[in-house]
């Protein structure tokens, strides 16, 4: 955490390899959260974009009193897509009308995604549901908890323990695509 301090006051400065640093560490979870949210990757891209030129024009607005600098920016990624997909423009089609694109087509079925949805699919029920209400529909861990009906500590040592696993599904998967490759050659 001192770390992420330093790097924050380094911020503060106006230091541009901060941002960089925090944009790092940070912008493929607030990513995530945005395309969940507006299921564009096009225009998550430009919100994502947009929520990191906040946090280099506006580090002094972030209190370390209140809470993690995460959950700071995830309130601005957040906010920005409501307030993206609030706005009357989003309303009108512009895409070519020539190639029909449902709209009530779901997210999920770009390959990167259904890969983590298949992997989720392996931990406890609980884990999953964990899972999907932080990382797939955007909800803190103050939301989560409150739409699962535990404890925020349990929720949170749930989101731990989910992503543990997860990371050890990936790693032993990788181990295995590695041995497959060198078979191969």
């Amino acid at each position: 955490m001192s770390n992420e301090n330093t790097i924050i006051s380094r911020l503060k400065l106006k230091d541009e390899s901060a941002l960089a640093d925090l944009y790092d560490k940070y912008s493929a979870a607030l990513y995530g959260v945005i395309v969940r949210m507006c299921k564009d990757e096009g225009n998550a891209q430009i919100i994502l974009q947009d929520t990191f030129m906040t946090i280099w024009e506006k580090p002094h607005l972030y209190d370390a009193k209140k809470g993690r600098f995460y959950t700071w920016a995830y309130r601005i990624a957040k906010n920005k897509t409501l307030n993206f997909l609030r706005k009357p423009e989003n309303l009108i089609q512009v895409e070519d009308l020539s190639v029909y694109k449902d709209k009530t087509e779901d997210v999920t079925n770009d390959v990167d995604t259904l890969k983590l949805k298949g992997s989720i699919q392996h931990l406890d029920a609980h884990h999953q549901r964990a899972i999907e209400l932080v990382y797939f529909n955007g909800l803190t861990h103050r939301e989560a908890h409150k739409e699962m009906g535990v404890p925020l500590g349990t929720f949170k040592s749930y989101v731990r323990q989910a992503l543990k696993q997860l990371q050890q599904s990936y790693v032993k998967l990788i181990v295995f695509l590695m041995l497959l490759i060198e078979i191969t050659k």
